[in-house]
């Protein structure tokens, strides 16, 4: 069953998941499996890790393609070391930020946001628009039920009355810094 570990990781090649979609369907030894290991791979969203650093397996995956595409000889280094240091920021109980960007003329930020398990994000009115990627775990945002890879668009004057994670999250959001509270 060491497949149905790695189908809730997300770590399966996409050759073998619907040999494993097809299993898990018709096992229920399996879905109880996977069941039991959700909140586990789920708690993996509150771990200092650098987010946006390719998996190894991403990353062989690109040199790879990049062989291919110029017919060179494909060469594979150590994972590139994390350049952005800039440490999580507290922005709230259970909520914490690091900021990617910032462009004050147009008052608009661009972040990765970890949501702690449990944790709601208070009510706000969107000053612009706001795009939300989710990268871990679940949020529901009023009534629509986010997971990872899901994307968000809020419009302008748009309210977010509900946001919150049962599982805990992260995120990345562009959004604008003159929304307000409501």
């Amino acid at each position: 069953m060491d497949w149905v570990f790695l189908y809730a990781l997300d770590a399966l090649p996409s050759n073998e998941r619907p040999i494993a979609e097809a299993c898990i369907s018709a096992c229920a030894e399996c879905r109880n499996e996977l069941e039991k290991l959700r909140p586990i791979v789920a708690s993996f969203v509150s771990w200092p890790t650098d987010l946006l650093r390719p998996s190894p397996s991403l990353w062989n995956r690109l040199a790879h393609r990049i062989a291919e595409d110029t017919g060179s000889e494909m060469v594979v280094t150590d994972l590139p070391r994390q350049t952005n240091t800039q440490a999580w920021q507290e922005a709230a109980p259970g909520i914490s930020y690091k900021l990617i960007s910032k462009d004050t003329e147009r008052s608009r930020v661009s972040m990765l946001v970890r949501l702690a398990p449990g944790t709601h994000y208070p009510p706000h009115r969107h000053a612009d628009l706001e795009e939300l990627h989710l990268l871990y775990g679940e949020l529901m945002v009023n009534d629509k039920k986010l997971y990872p890879g899901d994307y968000l668009k809020a419009l302008p004057q748009t309210v977010d009355h509900q946001v919150w994670s049962e599982t805990g999250c992260t995120c990345l959001l562009m959004t604008s810094t003159n929304d307000l509270l409501v």
